[in-house]
């Protein structure tokens, strides 16, 4: 079992930035993955993107691709969210997530094992 701790939300208007930092402490040797969802009032939760941990490996969703950057230091215990350019419809609860399972990281949200408490962003238009 891993905790994850999410930080650094706030309100900002369009075209600013922020960065996302998650920290994860536990059994985190046993990780393949870590990754950052977000979920907006009334909708699903999402998949923004993903890092593999045995070779830093990166994937985005299309919609924050060539936006949002994600990074660990070298522990890769810490993980890292830049956003750029952010737009109104990035609004969303932003949740850190960690899988021990490689099928489970290249699956939706719901499969995922460990997740934090989330972080809210809201991008004013």
């Amino acid at each position: 079992q891993v905790k994850l701790v999410e930080s650094g939300g706030r309100s900002v208007q369009a075209g600013g930035s922020l960065r996302l930092s998650c920290g994860a402490s536990g059994r985190t040797f046993s990780l393949f993955g870590m990754g950052w969802f977000r979920q907006a009032p009334g909708n699903e939760r999402e998949f923004v993107a993903r890092f593999r941990r045995s070779d830093g490996n990166v994937g985005y969703a299309d919609s924050v691709e060539g936006r949002f950057t994600i990074a660990s230091d070298h522990t890769r215990d810490t993980m890292f969210l830049q956003m750029n350019n952010l737009k109104p419809e990035d609004t969303a609860v932003y949740y850190c997530a960690a899988t021990s399972s490689e099928t489970k990281y290249y699956s939706p949200a719901k499969s995922w094992q460990d997740w934090g408490q989330g972080t809210q962003v809201a991008v004013a238009s």
